[in-house]
């Protein structure tokens, strides 16, 4: 599988929201799909972090 975008994992949460509105989700499986939205919501977190690191970093850069 190729590398989760933030992208990717924006979807799959809105995706899962979705479901879990419409009632579609089965009580069996929600601990895990709250587990991976949980999983997926801290990975963008970190992706964002990340992206606005770097771009202070190259404005930072410009300024010098």
């Amino acid at each position: 599988m190729d590398k989760l975008t933030y992208k990717e994992a924006i979807k799959e949460i809105e995706q899962m929201i979705e479901k879990l509105e419409a009632n579609e989700l089965d009580v069996d499986d929600l601990g895990e799909k709250v587990k991976r939205v949980a999983w997926l919501v801290a990975f963008c977190k970190t992706r964002l972090h990340d992206t606005e690191v770097e771009v202070e970093k190259i404005l930072r850069s410009i300024e010098e």
